[in-house]
């Protein structure tokens, strides 16, 4: 049923001029080094793309406001995306630029593919709070908003052919009766996009990263399409000695259009 609506849907639309936009490493603590204005620290690496949990009875956003750590193989997830997509076709935005302004900014409507590399936050109880993180600060180091909520994806205009979600949970929702799954994969296919590729559980940062570089590699140079990229991918963690356990590399599925 779903699919039927989203073929029907963006029949005959125009494709996007441009190809991939990633937003990636955002700054997410008042201590991180890209703070000219504050004290330098070492960053500190997350095992995983959901921030820690320090107080199970708060909500998931306020728990996340003071417990968001770095991910460090985000930057890097970034370069190779971009450097496998076509010269003078992709846009980077990474540290400060990885705001929610960006997210919700009309340029993303130009790529065909949209790249969010970040923390991703889950709310069982309320679904329209889950969402993305990006950005917890400007510049001149003041906080600002950085919480991409489920309210705020199913505002945005992005008719893209593919959206990646590499963070946690991103896959999950609330089933409400007669409704279906309430969560961030039905806020950014109504948004416009006709697949989402998003997570089933807690990722690990440096196999994601791995994962989505090679699924590029598939996508872009091998001219698979997304699904058989996806599937490829991850077969070619699964082979790989670091990453064979399917923690690693079995999160991650294709959501919309399969073909």
């Amino acid at each position: 049923m779903v699919l039927a609506v989203l073929r029907r849907e963006t029949a005959g639309r125009a494709r996007p001029p441009r190809e991939v936009a990633v937003l990636a490493d955002p700054v997410f603590e008042a201590d991180d080094p890209r703070l000219r204005a504050r004290p330098r620290s070492p960053v500190r690496p997350s095992a995983t793309r959901a921030p820690e949990r320090r107080s199970p009875d708060a909500p998931p956003f306020a728990q996340a406001a003071g417990a968001v750590p770095r991910l460090a193989s985000t930057r890097s997830e970034a370069d190779r995306i971009v450097s496998t997509a076509p010269s003078g076709l992709s846009l980077k935005k990474t540290d400060f630029e990885a705001s929610r302004t960006a997210a919700m900014s009309a340029e993303l409507a130009e790529y065909r593919i949209v790249h969010f590399a970040t923390h991703g936050v889950l709310d069982n109880e309320n679904p329209g709070l889950s969402g993305l993180i990006l950005s917890l600060f400007d510049e001149r180091g003041q906080p600002q908003d950085g919480f991409l909520r489920l309210h705020d994806i199913y505002s945005l205009n992005l008719p893209a052919d593919l959206v990646v979600l590499s963070a946690c949970d991103t896959a999950l929702g609330k089933p409400l009766r007669g409704e279906g799954l309430m969560g961030l994969v039905r806020g950014f296919f109504y948004a416009g996009a006709l697949r989402v590729v998003a997570s089933l559980w807690k990722v690990d940062d440096e196999a994601t990263g791995e994962l989505m570089s090679r699924f590029y590699v598939e996508m872009l140079d091998e001219g698979r399409t997304p699904a058989a990229a996806l599937r490829q991918a991850q077969l070619t963690l699964w082979r790989d000695g670091r990453w064979q356990d399917p923690y690693y590399w079995a999160a991650f599925i294709l959501q919309g259009e399969w073909q």
